[in-house]
């Protein structure tokens, strides 16, 4: 006897228990504080006890939804997020069909380069870069004949230079699996479709990237939550935020409402606004590909 979908979904649950146990217990408790927070008027005075704690009930949401500060921060991480998640499956996924058409010790020789991208801590990566492109003395100044240029100065060209590091450390994870994915096509298949005629550009759109579409879910969904909430780069490359706060995303916003301004509650309320947009992104992002026939 065949066993029935509704059974297959409660194995698969039960081989999922164990790790959503776990899951509950390392990240549960903490957005429960997280939220719990966020209710109260939570400062210093109140950390150090000189205060009782007051509830605020949705207090600090409605202070932050208010503050002009707040939109243009989120607009400048939903951006800046999005050049960095395109970025990282375009290098990602042109570095993976290269890997399978070089030979092994230019395909190692890349994984290897790929490799001390992805092992390089965000501080050390973030200082290697700025070090890269100081105004004075950076390799990348010298090699263009514009020393003296800053390219942490201007808003737009410091958010770039964040993007392409962030990009740099990102895309061997993209590269990795849509490579592994890329070998695992059947060779029967792209034989077929070479004898049907198709084009390489034909192959790849009809054939190559149906097969590989759930990767591309799995990479994409991952760059998306890595690259909205990246605080290490932007807070090293940009000193804090950069100059009055030009090169803030909601991240390294919210470690300055929490710890340099001491307002732990309203810090604590933008970690859980991002935790809900990214949770409505991933869910939207899911809906629309199971609206389209998408198998997940």
């Amino acid at each position: 006897m065949m066993p029935t979908r509704r059974g297959d979904g409660r194995i698969a649950f039960a081989y999922l228990a164990p790790a959503l146990l776990v899951l509950a217990g390392l990240m549960g408790y903490p957005v429960y504080q997280l939220v719990l927070i966020s209710l109260f008027d939570y400062g210093q005075e109140q950390v150090s006890g000189g205060a009782p704690l007051a509830f605020l009930g949705l207090g600090n949401y409605t202070k932050l939804l208010s503050q002009d500060r707040f939109w243009a921060v989120l607009g400048q991480t939903v951006g800046f997020a999005a050049v960095c998640v395109a970025g990282t499956l375009l290098v990602g996924a042109v570095l993976a069909v290269l890997a399978t058409r070089v030979r092994t010790w230019a395909r190692m020789t890349l994984f290897l380069a790929a490799l001390g991208a992805w092992a390089t801590p965000a501080v050390a990566g973030s200082t290697i870069w700025l070090f890269l492109f100081d105004a004075n003395f950076g390799f990348v100044n010298e090699v263009l004949g514009t020393t003296g240029f800053s390219w942490t100065y201007d808003k737009w060209v410091a958010f770039g230079l964040v993007a392409a590091q962030v990009v740099w450390c990102s895309f061997p994870f993209v590269m990795v699996t849509l490579y592994a994915g890329i070998k695992s096509i059947p060779g029967e298949v792209l034989e077929a479709a070479a004898l049907d005629g198709a084009s390489t550009v034909k192959t790849a759109t009809s054939v190559i990237l149906p097969l590989l579409r759930p990767l591309l879910i799995v990479v994409t969904i991952q760059s998306v939550i890595w690259d909205f909430k990246v605080f290490t780069q932007i807070y090293v490359m940009t000193g804090g935020g950069g100059i009055a706060g030009r090169n803030l995303v909601l991240n390294v916003y919210a470690y300055q409402q929490a710890f340099a301004a001491s307002e732990y509650g309203l810090g604590a309320a933008i970690g859980v606004v991002m935790t809900v947009l990214l949770l409505a992104v991933t869910v939207g992002y899911l809906r629309a590909l199971r609206r389209s026939g998408e198998v997940l």
